[in-house]
């Protein structure tokens, strides 16, 4: 861990300068009455890395205030893991004829879902009433994204670990709706600095002060949002581990041995010194000493299951997964297909996509060895993942394909 200023902490060793810059500035941002919104520090995971509004790696403490661009878009984005019975010998020659299976049980892609509303989507929008009440095509919406995967990083794994037993992973959050409702409340909070006169270094920095109508509108929307991602999560991981233990052929003959369902990009708030603050990690997740994580590598590369240390410095917290070392622009124009196609070697994938996912190639984030040596103060890694099968939301067409 490094002091980069008195309101910066980073445990990244490799830490641009856009990245820096954006979180300090994030660290000195201040009300209209000159206080600092930031309660004590944000802190760098080692993950961190340029992200808009503020930094993907980040936690970001404040109290009486919240900052919607800060949890992003993607509110309640994050992992969920579940260690089966079966080993390594229970899983057919190949697993490529499972890609099918997979595009079945789990829906991908930029706007997609289930062509009609399952029943636990159903029943849980009704069990959970929205704060803010929604048209009739956010409800469509909602109901029928209940249980898909996205696109862009967001994923689905069958992994072995270091005793050859076989774990499903997912990677997903809160959808069309969550994007949607996050993208009206920063909208708003823009506007309001704007009428005010407010001047802020950035204007994704835009915040809700507490006691206001707008901070309890965010709240409400944002934690209803927090819980359909994890919802959505454990609804895709259900119907996923039913697929797949009917492909092996062992159906009800295997089980579920355990779960871990963490959020990655969200708010809550938090007693820390018998205070209460909201924290804000933005690409991080709670690593409270002894509590239990999923931090993901890069396409084609290992993850980890983890438990947390409870670092105070870090705000109890650590990285999400391997961090971005390219833009997916970048990406696009300088790492082929055929580079991804050798680094996913020895894994079953949609090979014939692979012009279309070259932003999601290992060399585009950091090295997931390296995240893990910087961050031993935070958490300590107790399976390690390596997969064996990955299948991804394709988005053909939205970005120009990469060399072949």
């Amino acid at each position: 861990m490094q002091q980069i200023t008195e309101r910066l902490y980073s445990w990244a060793s490799m830490l641009d300068d856009n990245a820096r810059n954006q979180a300090m500035t994030t660290a000195r941002l201040k009300d209209h009455d000159g206080r600092y919104i930031v309660d004590g520090h944000v802190a760098l995971m080692p993950d961190a890395h340029w992200g808009m509004g503020s930094t993907v790696g980040s936690v970001i403490p404040t109290e009486n205030h919240i900052i919607p661009a800060a949890v992003g878009v993607d509110i309640g984005c994050g992992m969920i893991a579940a260690r089966t019975s079966l080993g390594a010998e229970h899983l057919p020659d190949s697993l490529d004829p499972y890609l099918h299976q997979a595009e079945r049980d789990v829906p991908a892609g930029v706007g997609r879902g289930h062509d009609e509303p399952t029943a636990a989507a159903l029943g849980w929008l009704a069990a959970h009433t929205t704060p803010t009440p929604f048209s009739e095509r956010q409800t469509e919406r909602a109901a029928g994204q209940f249980g898909s995967l996205g696109s862009g990083n967001h994923f689905y794994e069958v992994c072995l670990d270091e005793d050859d037993r076989v774990w499903l992973v997912l990677h997903s959050g809160s959808r069309g709706i969550g994007n949607e409702l996050a993208r009206q409340h920063i909208s708003k909070a823009r506007r309001l600095m704007a009428d005010a006169g407010a001047v802020l270094e950035d204007k994704d920095l835009a915040y809700f002060a507490q006691g206001t109508p707008e901070f309890d509108a965010y709240i409400a929307d944002m934690l209803w949002a927090q819980e359909y991602a994890f919802a959505n999560r454990q609804q895709m991981m259900s119907a996923a581990l039913r697929g797949f233990f009917r492909f092996t052929g062992f159906g009800d003959q295997a089980e579920v041995v355990e779960t871990i369902n963490c959020h990655h990009n969200y708010t809550n708030l938090e007693f820390i010194d018998d205070r209460a603050l909201w924290i804000t990690r933005k690409g991080a997740i709670s690593a409270r000493e002894g509590e239990m994580g999923v931090i993901p590598g890069s396409m084609g590369a290992q993850s980890y299951i983890v438990r947390g240390k409870g670092n105070p410095l870090s705000y109890f917290s650590s990285s999400h997964g391997a961090g971005r070392l390219m833009s997916r622009g970048q990406a696009v124009r300088t790492i082929s297909a055929a580079s991804l196609r050798e680094a996913m070697a020895g894994t079953i994938w949609q090979e014939k996509d692979a012009e279309y996912l070259v932003d999601e190639s290992p060399l585009s984030y950091k090295p997931i060895d390296q995240i893990m040596a910087d961050q031993v103060e935070l958490t300590e890694a107790v399976h390690e993942l390596h997969q064996v099968f990955n299948y991804k939301g394709v988005e053909r067409g939205k970005r120009t394909k990469a060399k072949t």
